[in-house]
């Protein structure tokens, strides 16, 4: 058992970006961070198998836009390295959630140098640039709405509207750091947005490759392969309707409900194995503090 869960752990761990190493979320002793225990951003973001539906989600919902499409296309190695795509993404989630004021501020700026470097033209010869003001926010509201999502459904599906809006305009912090401009921060406000960019949406060929990639990086152990189809599976289904639509990746009732239940099922499990993920972590370095009060 103790061998299973240890593997299970270290394939959560190398997903999650935390085996890339550089951050130690049990210090500096009583540091919040950008967000601290009792943000909303804490909840939603504390839990591997959520945060992993969602994230898949975001992936296939960014790929829509011609221009985040594009950076994707010219300046990532997607075909050799979508799941080192997705590491990163992970640990850059992670470290500004949970990391220390200073290391969250570095990654920040880590991100924004590599942003300088990612420009070009789309496919149809619109310009794009990654530190694109616009560009960077489309690429915010699909990750957090998706997270949001994933979170209600797998989660806490009670989660208050007050809180839905506390948890936007916690996380459009991080947005602007990396130089977005006019985040949506309230639920109604990412509905509105997203409602108004259907029309900029497009899936063509490249698109298509892309998430033909995403939808088959799956590791090679029988076991985690299949949890990792259910994964992907749960992304589409996080997907808005019309966005499934416009992918062609339309799911069925009886498919829907399957891929509900085999999450909520491996949920308790995920939950089970990760002992050193990066909230509990965070959550030691702010207990020390009270115990220091004391």
């Amino acid at each position: 058992m103790t061998s299973l869960r240890d593997a299970i752990e270290k394939r959560i761990s190398h997903l999650t970006g935390r085996t890339l190493g550089g951050v130690d979320y049990t210090e500096p002793k009583g540091d919040p961070g950008l967000f601290g225990p009792d943000t909303v951003a804490w909840q939603v973001h504390g839990e591997f198998t959520p945060m992993m539906c969602g994230g898949v989600s975001a992936l296939l919902l960014q790929t829509l836009h011609p221009l985040a499409l594009a950076g994707i296309w010219d300046h990532s190695h997607f075909r050799q390295d979508m799941i080192g795509r997705l590491r990163r993404t992970s640990q850059f989630i992670a470290v500004t959630t949970f990391g220390a004021r200073d290391d969250a501020e570095r990654v920040i700026e880590r991100v924004r140098r590599v942003h300088d470097g990612v420009h070009g033209h789309a496919a149809d010869g619109t310009p794009y640039a990654a530190n694109d003001p616009e560009l960077l926010v489309w690429v915010h509201v699909a990750e957090m709405s998706r997270f949001l999502a994933a979170h209600m459904r797998y989660r806490n599906p009670r989660l208050s509207l007050e809180n839905q809006d506390r948890y936007f305009d916690e996380t459009a912090r991080v947005a602007e750091a990396l130089g977005a401009r006019h985040v949506p921060r309230s639920r109604a406000a990412i509905d509105a947005y997203l409602e108004r960019q259907r029309r900029y949406l497009v899936c063509d060929t490249r698109t298509r490759d892309v998430t033909d990639v995403l939808l088959h990086a799956l590791p090679p152990n029988p076991i985690f392969r299949s949890a990792g189809t259910l994964f992907m599976r749960a992304g589409i289904d996080l997907l808005p309707s019309w966005a499934a639509t416009l992918l062609s990746l339309e799911m069925s009732r009886l498919e829907r409900h399957a891929v509900r239940g085999g999450i909520r099922a491996i949920a308790p499990v995920m939950r089970w194995a990760v002992r050193n993920g990066s909230y509990r972590r965070a959550l030691e370095r702010m207990q020390a503090r009270e115990q220091a009060q004391r």
